[in-house]
């Protein structure tokens, strides 16, 4: 699998998801001045769920794209000219109308539109420095790095000064906002372990709803905001403890064993989904409420070939959504659930590039 880079939210991201080096890539118009966007791509056939694929970036870093309330645009982390590490855009269903939302320091991730489609939400580094944090110590293993930088930030497309909701020691990411919109669920190292936590909108009113040792987070609520989907490890104890709290310790820990829960958007009645011992992360709820999709590697476990699968919350009717040899992940449905926003290293212009796509959805 070719190297991709995101950041800690939907997976922590698969977080800076292989950490690769960027281009700028291509122009977005051609030479009459009309844009790229969409690009119409051709099915693949087993995926009998995606109809009308097109593509709404070409020959850079995108990652985590998801819709606003009202369906009608994308907030989404890229690395761009003349950004060295990620930043917040957002964009049309067209790929068009591309705009910078986030300072333009440090590196951001795990953006997310507010009810009213005017504010949004993301986690920055820029109050610990203006400069990219330096990549994980690799000589750990394949590690994500919990920068205690980064907290969630609240700004507006009038006005995008952004204004701090988490102010404590350690790492705050991975937020989303309930449908209901009345909370936000964020991951918070803040106690010492990496739990989940939720907020009202200006946040206040904070609560912890997981405890277990291990990590939770890139959680999500379900359409009517009732229940939470979320990935999470569990080490056994022994060495597998032992190397997770001395990883922890270093701000660092291994993402090779992740598995989906579900339980009550407060925490209770907690169930594991699934039980496969590979990397799945990156869970949504299907608009029905009764299945979830997410990513994992479970096809290629010693691997980085990372696919879309469904499943239903009691953990039966697994079903492999896309087939493609490298990364599909980040996976969210349109308001309406008649369309599907991902993002893959399929149609690459060249290595190491991770796109949006959008796709109909047939059920």
């Amino acid at each position: 699998m070719r190297a991709l880079t995101v950041t800690l939210c939907a997976v922590v991201a698969v977080a800076a998801i292989w950490g690769i080096a960027v281009s700028a890539g291509p122009s977005p118009t051609l030479s009459d001045g009309t844009s790229r966007f969409p690009i119409k791509r051709p099915p693949d056939p087993r995926e009998r769920h995606l109809v009308n694929l097109r593509q709404l970036t070409d020959g850079i870093q995108n990652a985590e794209a998801y819709f606003s309330f009202d369906g009608k645009r994308l907030i989404f982390q890229s690395t761009r000219t003349p950004y060295e590490c990620d930043q917040i855009f957002t964009m049309d269903l067209e790929g068009h109308d591309v705009h910078l939302l986030s300072t333009g320091l440090g590196r951001c991730t795990c953006s997310y539109f507010y009810p009213d489609g005017k504010h949004y939400l993301y986690a920055s580094t820029h109050l610990g420095g203006p400069a990219c944090p330096p990549p994980p110590d690799m000589s750990h293993g394949y590690v994500w790095a919990l920068y205690p930088s980064f907290d969630i930030f609240l700004a507006s497309l009038d006005d995008p000064t952004p204004h701090r909701l988490t102010d404590t020691p350690g790492y705050d990411a991975e937020a989303t906002i309930s449908p209901r919109g009345d909370r936000i669920v964020f991951t918070s190292l803040r106690n010492g372990d990496i739990d989940l936590y939720t907020m009202n909108l200006d946040g206040s009113d904070v609560r912890q709803i997981t405890h277990e040792v291990g990590y939770d987070g890139g959680a999500f609520f379900s359409p009517d905001g009732s229940k939470i989907v979320w990935r999470a490890s569990r080490p056994r104890p022994g060495p597998e403890m032992d190397e997770y709290k001395q990883l922890l310790a270093q701000g660092l820990i291994k993402p090779h064993s992740l598995e989906i829960y579900v339980a009550n958007a407060d925490g209770t009645d907690v169930h594991q989904v699934t039980h496969n011992g590979a990397a799945n992360f990156a869970p949504f709820f299907h608009p029905s409420g009764k299945k979830l999709i997410f990513c994992s590697n479970m096809a290629d476990p010693k691997g980085r070939n990372f696919d879309l699968f469904l499943v239903n919350l009691d953990g039966s009717g697994l079903e492999r959504v896309t087939y493609f040899d490298e990364f599909d992940g980040f996976p969210m449905w349109s308001p309406d659930g008649k369309t599907l926003v991902f993002c893959s290293n399929r149609f690459n212009a060249g290595p190491h590039q991770t796109n949006v796509f959008l796709a109909d959805w047939v059920d």
